[in-house]
């Protein structure tokens, strides 16, 4: 919460189609006192900006501003926001009885049109998460023997640790088709905001 800046004042911009290759939006309506509309908030996420950072806007208008992770205070609790080197794993409001509730992707991002994916065919996007979570676990296994041996072939390592010889080479197009897969996997469950600490152990640079 240190790190949360005041907002501009700045009018929210209409998040047009090709924003999506850019950042990402989310949403949420804050129920406000008996007469009054809700308040409505909206996290804009921009993937190439100097610093990886969210904006938090309310109304309409830019309200406050922080580099990730972030967490917003809104009345009631806040909004958490957390990113992995795939996108973000985290867009939630945590209210002050500990609920979690995920916000809204904008129809138009990347994760709105996953979700709007998974309502229209629930099988197959059960069956797209469960092979992401099968593509990364086989990367982990494969790659990180590999790593190792790798790490341990410098004299400056193995003096201390000793080498070690991976039971697993794959050939150099064997390795290139596994990492391709596993930045895929990666992003699928990125987009769906989904974060487990061994699944997703190798996209949490940015934790």
């Amino acid at each position: 919460m240190k790190k949360v800046q005041p907002g501009t004042g700045k009018p929210l911009r209409p998040f047009r189609w090709w924003r999506a290759l850019l950042g990402t939006r989310f949403h949420l309506d804050l129920p406000q006192p008996a007469g009054e509309a809700p308040a409505q908030y909206a996290v804009d996420v921009n993937y190439f900006a100097e610093e990886y950072r969210a904006d938090l806007y309310l109304d309409g208008r830019h309200h406050a501003g922080s580099t990730l992770p972030a967490a917003f205070p809104v009345p009631g609790g806040v909004i958490e926001v957390a990113a992995s080197a795939y996108g973000l794993k985290r867009m939630h409001y945590i209210g002050d009885d500990g609920e979690s509730q995920q916000l809204q992707p904008h129809p138009r991002t990347t994760e709105g049109m996953r979700a709007r994916f998974g309502r229209r065919f629930p099988r197959a996007s059960r069956l797209i998460g469960a092979a992401a979570i099968v593509v990364l676990l086989v990367s982990l296994t494969v790659g990180i023997p590999q790593l190792v041996q790798f790490v341990t072939g410098f004299d400056a390592v193995a003096q201390y640790t000793g080498t070690f010889t991976s039971p697993i080479n794959l050939p150099g197009w064997a390795n290139t088709a596994v990492t391709a897969a596993a930045v895929l996997a990666a992003f699928e469950r990125a987009i769906t905001l989904r974060n487990h600490w061994l699944i997703d152990m190798e996209t949490g640079w940015f934790e």
